[in-house]
């Protein structure tokens, strides 16, 4: 029998404020010491009463409006009670019937072909603590950090119209490109500010309901390792199917060492978490006007900045996307199009220099590499004969130089290039003139 993939996404964004959700403690940063960046609040100590970050629920409204989400206007917070050693209050702090955003989608491509990926919901919450598994005196023990517990987290769930590792590659890709050019993180998957959770089925080709089953595969911190967990899925799940069994629903990890998943614990029904509205801070109110303001706020996202480098600046598909991976680079290439437009220098040129010599931006401004592109045309290659005849009478005329890179002293080669860029009276291939004297020195 033939089957399809279905995958749907959930990824947990960080964002970058310098307070915490519901506290004020600050941002902790990796050097600082456990347990150091924390406060009642954080840690659910008794009578500790929450207090929510206005820019971190603007940020999470922006990144739901880039998702083309509809944003309610109404929304509220709720406990999601659960145990587990990282979440010291005994539920999180999260949403669940009214998110910030809701409905939207995302385009992307994929060879060539567009395709649109629904967005359930986009909701804020805080994230837990962090666990380790070390040894103490001897003793396999679990160390927890709460430095991290309350920070703000954004949760992306997607609906399930992902068909392979592949789009669910272009989809991260593009959602991450998404996230650094609202500025509201770095998404940076070291640092474990952006995580990745496929949920993967198989069904029948042409079955259009949902499988029975759904196997999810927890905190992945790379795109190629996403594809990776998809396809090793796909074939684990399509040998069981085959044997007329079902794969046990069930959560996963993913060991980028041996390139497979491992089990980490059954799910055979959904969990229980009890939600109820958070009593201890009340309804998050927004007015049309507001809702506006922050579209307003949202810069020109990098698919519509692509097509726009394609229509304004006659570059291919290809440069287009690589010129806006990064919005800083993509305003470089705009400001170095705006000089060479006085200086007769194609967009196209400044997108292959960028592109192809791997510009650092930082240490050129695009007034300097105008120039040096505008430089590079104006240099003529010679006519063979002409330069040979030129080399002869160099070497000729200077035989003592000659005779010391003979000997060995090869940095005498760039007198004797510059005696023939002189002869020649204008610019020149520096790399035609160096390899037709080693030529003719042999």
């Amino acid at each position: 029998m033939k089957y399809e993939t279905v995958v749907g996404l959930e990824i947990h964004v960080e964002l970058s404020t310098d307070t915490k959700m519901f506290c004020r403690c600050a941002v902790p940063s990796l050097q600082d010491e456990p347990n150091t960046r924390t406060c009642p609040i954080c840690l659910g100590l008794p009578g500790a009463l929450p207090y929510p970050n206005k820019r971190a629920i603007e940020d999470c409204i922006k990144i739901g409006l880039a998702l083309n989400c509809s944003i309610n206007l109404s929304s509220f917070f709720e406990r999601k009670n659960y145990f587990y050693p990282d979440l010291a209050k005994g539920f999180q702090t999260s949403q669940f019937l009214h998110p910030f955003g809701e409905k939207g989608f995302l385009e992307i491509d994929v060879n060539g072909v567009k395709k649109k990926i629904g967005i359930t919901r986009v909701h804020m919450e805080e994230d837990t603590g962090k666990l380790t598994h070390s040894t103490v005196d001897g003793k396999e023990v679990s160390l927890i950090d709460f430095n991290r517990s309350g920070m703000p987290l954004v949760e992306i769930v997607t609906e399930p119209d992902i068909r392979s590792g592949e789009e669910a590659k272009a989809f991260l890709t593009e959602l991450q490109k998404i996230i650094r050019y609202l500025g509201v993180s770095d998404a940076d998957m070291e640092k474990g500010h952006m995580r990745l959770e496929p949920n993967i089925s198989l069904r029948p080709q042409g079955q259009t309901t949902l499988a029975k089953y759904k196997v999810e595969v927890k905190n992945i911190n790379s795109f190629k390792f996403v594809d990776k967990a998809i396809q090793f899925e796909e074939k684990r799940h399509f040998e069981i199917l085959e044997k007329g069994q079902i794969p046990v629903q069930e959560t996963r990890g993913w060991n980028e060492f041996k390139n497979v998943t491992v089990s980490q614990r059954s799910k055979e029904e959904a969990h229980d978490y009890r939600y109820f509205p958070e009593p201890d801070i009340p309804p998050i109110e927004f007015t049309e006007d507001e809702v506006t303001n922050l579209k307003k706020q949202i810069p020109e996202l990098p698919i519509q900045k692509a097509e726009r480098f394609i229509t304004n600046y006659e570059l291919n598909s290809s440069s287009a996307e690589i010129i806006t991976r990064d919005k800083a680079t993509a305003e470089y290439f705009e400001s170095a199009c705006k000089t060479g437009k006085t200086q007769e220098v194609e967009p196209k040129d400044i997108a292959n220099e960028i592109i192809n010599k791997k510009v650092n931006i930082g240490t050129i401004t695009a007034e300097e590499l105008v120039a040096q592109i505008k430089d590079s045309k104006n240099i003529e290659q010679i006519d063979s004969t002409e330069l040979q005849k030129i080399i002869t009478e160099v070497i000729s005329e200077n035989p003592q130089p000659v005779t010391d890179y003979k000997s060995g002293k090869e940095n005498v080669l760039m007198f004797l290039m510059g005696q023939t860029m002189k002869k020649l009276g204008r610019k020149a291939d520096m790399n035609q003139i160096k390899n037709a004297i080693l030529e003719a020195l042999k």
